[in-house]
């Protein structure tokens, strides 16, 4: 298998749970240099790897071929930007970029040099939306009526985390809410109108911890939630279609799984709670008739089983850098149709 040189920019929770143990899973991937201000740190879960403190460090290492940006949001646009002008194949970490020019800059400047380029969308491969996605895409619930999904939180205090300070690309509508408007883009396409109702909702908070979405698509409707107040959580999915309902409560669980240390390939990975299997209900000879359902087994190593297949057999990426610039383009209308107080139509 052809082997793919990896650097890593950023070693923060991102880089150090969510990217870097994925890569090392891959066969045909090693990260081999790695960005960072704490060498102690990333020597402990990579010491094979180089750091050094400043990317253009990296940048000129003519083995590396694919750059991983995972550093705080304001950077992910100059910094990809500066590796695909470098020649490296770039993945960023969503959110994508803060606006959509700066998306629409990336995706032409990707071409222009022929590099690949893609955004770590992960939670399309994540248990609970893989069984969602499969139901849909049966047809067993008929066409979908509304598509309701909730990733919400109780974090009462806010925090001294980047996301919570205020400035550009921080909040949870960037955080939380690329995942859930991604999931939704991926399924159903652009939507015609996006309304929104934003809040900053905790004492102190200076940022977005609090959304409301709703996204229109003819004669469906698509509501996207999060709170950060939330201790008792209702259902993580709510699809209801014409010939029946699906309703799953839970999170996936590779994200746990990986702050633990955990790794892709050990025997629960992606696995769900059997108590946390959904409902299907369904009529049958005129009564309402409930099954569960087994949760798909989640798979965020396909990201980046795509990404190499991408380099090194010229196929396309796991997430088109197209895809993520819609996301961020639902971003920018929902903070304007929250301030503004209206639907506003996607354009």
């Amino acid at each position: 298998m052809n082997k793919v040189n990896v650097g890593l920019v950023g070693f923060g929770l991102s880089g150090q749970v969510f990217h870097a143990p994925i890569v090392q899973s891959i066969d045909g991937m090693e990260i081999v240099k790695v960005v960072s201000s704490n060498p102690g740190k990333v020597g402990q879960y990579l010491p094979d790897a180089a750091v050094v403190d400043k990317l253009d460090d990296l940048l000129s290492d003519e083995s590396i071929e694919l750059v991983i940006i995972t550093s705080p949001n304001q950077t992910h646009y100059p910094y990809a930007k500066q590796a695909l002008l470098a020649g490296k194949h770039v993945v960023v970490e969503k959110p994508f970029v803060i606006s959509s020019e700066e998306a629409e800059d990336l995706i032409a400047t990707a071409e222009r040099q022929n590099r690949k380029l893609s955004v770590y969308q992960n939670r399309r491969w994540d248990n609970d939306f893989l069984t969602v996605k499969g139901l849909i895409q049966s047809g067993k619930l008929g066409d979908i009526a509304s598509y309701e999904t909730h990733y919400d939180r109780y974090r009462p205090q806010v925090s001294d985390r980047w996301r919570e300070q205020a400035g550009p690309g921080s909040g949870m509508l960037y955080d939380l809410g690329s995942h859930l408007i991604d999931q939704a883009l991926h399924l159903f396409g652009k939507p015609s109108s996006v309304y929104a109702d934003l809040l900053q909702q905790r004492a102190g908070s200076e940022v977005v911890d609090y959304f409301h979405l709703i996204l229109t698509y003819e004669n469906m409707r698509v509501i996207l939630h999060s709170g950060s107040l939330v201790l008792q959580h209702g259902p993580r999915f709510q699809v209801h279609g014409s010939l029946g309902s699906f309703v799953k409560y839970g999170l996936d669980s590779q994200e746990e799984t990986l702050r633990q240390g955990g790794l892709p390939g050990q025997s629960d990975w992606g696995k769900d709670r059997e108590e946390w299997h959904g409902e299907l209900t369904l009529m049958d000879d005129g009564q309402a008739v409930a099954s569960k359902v087994a949760t798909e087994q989640g798979s965020y190593e396909r990201f980046y089983e795509g990404m190499h297949q991408a380099i090194t057999e010229d196929k396309p990426v796991p997430v088109d850098a197209a895809d993520a610039r819609n996301t961020i383009r639902v971003i920018e209308l929902a903070m304007l149709s929250s301030a503004e107080k209206r639907a506003l139509p996607f354009a």
